[in-house]
């Protein structure tokens, strides 16, 4: 889940108290998984993501498929209990709103954890898929230690989460060299736990997550993308652009460009892009019906 623009610099503009939305609760606690919020109030949204993931709804009253999807969202948040919360932004009065989260369309939505946004979708979609969308969205902020959840109802209190397991001593490590941006301290890191068990899926995933930034690193997309486009057998360049493909979110662009090159491949090379793919599967989360039909595919291309 890629941050899409950073919010900081909207959000200090308008720091100080502001009046509670038209409707709904205000994000300071008042009983509601749903608000109204404004260019003036976004502010306390960006607090409020730091205890409990909030969903960004920009819709506007002439838009059809915002009539269709708003009342799914509601549901599926009023649903969870306080876990999520639902911001509402009228995209005709909060013009700087819909150009921080670069609304190109509406309905567009997006979720903000611990302050960073992340573009989600655009337009209606079923509500299963909705729904598949905001269980994603709890399990990336539960990742960032974010769980908390706002008071619903008639002003009581949620029940008390339990205390979050301790964090074991080298992901620890690796969370602290991510923050100051060392990935090769942060590799050796998650290397170090999976030698200790090799079946540490979330060191396994997390050394598959920073070796895709590390592979990035100081490479530019057009830079990427053109030297793959040059030479489509250079397997190198057709990794490298899987691996932006798959940090751009184009999950199935990703999965297709690394299939279509193994079926051209025998030996070395071929375990060479199989292995990259099972990374790919570990960073996007094996139960992902996405990583469930590439690894179908997969397993054909191999026998």
């Amino acid at each position: 889940m890629g941050g899409a623009v950073d919010l900081s610099a909207l959000a200090a503009r308008h720091e100080q108290p502001a009046a509670a939305p038209a409707s709904g609760g205000a994000p300071g606690g008042v009983p509601s998984a749903i608000i109204d919020v404004t260019d003036a109030d976004f502010a306390q949204v960006v607090e409020l993501s730091n205890r409990v993931p909030v969903i960004i709804d920009i819709w506007a009253e002439w838009c059809g498929p915002c009539k269709q999807l708003s009342p799914v969202l509601e549901r599926l948040i009023e649903g969870h209990g306080g876990r999520l919360v639902l911001a509402k932004v009228d995209a005709d009065a909060n013009p700087q709103l819909v150009q921080a989260f670069n609304a190109q369309s509406i309905p567009t939505v997006a979720a903000v954890i611990g302050g960073r946004p992340a573009p989600l979708f655009t337009g209606a979609l079923p509500e299963e898929q909705v729904k598949d969308v905001l269980e994603q969205v709890l399990a990336f902020a539960e990742q960032q230690g974010i769980t908390g959840r706002v008071p619903v109802g008639d002003g009581e209190e949620a029940p008390a989460e339990p205390a979050p397991e301790p964090v074991p001593p080298l992901h620890q490590e690796a969370y602290d060299a991510l923050e100051i941006g060392d990935l090769p301290a942060a590799i050796a890191a998650f290397e170090k736990a999976i030698a200790q068990n090799p079946r540490d899926a979330e060191a396994i995933a997390g050394l598959a997550q920073v070796s895709l930034l590390s592979r990035l690193q100081g490479k530019s997309a057009d830079e990427v993308r053109a030297a793959a486009a040059a030479d489509p057998r250079d397997i190198d360049a057709q990794m490298l652009a899987a691996d932006l493909d798959l940090s751009g979110g184009h999950v199935e662009d990703a999965f297709l460009r690394l299939l279509e090159l193994m079926a051209t491949l025998s030996g070395d090379e071929k375990q060479d892009v199989r292995l990259r793919l099972l990374d790919h599967f570990e960073i996007v989360g094996l139960d992902d019906p996405r990583v469930v039909a590439a690894r179908k595919r997969l397993t054909a291309l191999l026998y």
